[in-house]
């Protein structure tokens, strides 16, 4: 057994209350990095309005759930929609994308650790790897 096995107060350290991360977040598409899991990063943010550039990411795909609200998702070439809290929508490597939301609106990310938080476009609310934690 490892040290962490026989110390059962050592995991419960590790756990995370979503909406305590949520409520520390200041301001919006500023995304938190809250956790790894292998080769990629948790991360948690909140959005509000439509600063958010059009963007593509080469090499990785994004995973947005969708904590409280609801976050409107365009993807080029296709009709926009809605995903509201409890629901996830994977955009694949490659896909010309950008999000908005009128009110607030929180998002888990699942994202590698090489993925660029605006992809290919710097924009006034592009964040690096260091910002994000």
């Amino acid at each position: 057994m490892t040290d962490a096995e026989t110390r059962p107060e050592s995991a419960a350290r590790d756990k995370k209350d979503l909406r305590q991360l949520f409520q520390q977040i200041q301001g919006y598409f500023s995304p938190k990095i809250i956790g790894e899991v292998n080769d990629v990063y948790v991360k948690v943010t909140k959005v509000k309005g439509d600063d958010v550039p059009w963007h593509t990411h080469d090499r990785e795909d994004e995973l947005f759930y969708i904590f409280k609200g609801s976050l409107v998702m365009e993807i080029a070439n296709k009709e926009a929609f809605t995903l509201n809290a409890g629901e996830l929508f994977i955009v694949k490597k490659g896909v010309r994308h950008r999000v908005y939301s009128r009110d607030e609106c929180w998002v888990l990310l699942v994202e590698n650790k090489e993925t660029k938080h605006t992809g290919d476009v710097a924009s006034s609310i592009t964040k690096s790897i260091e910002d994000q934690s």
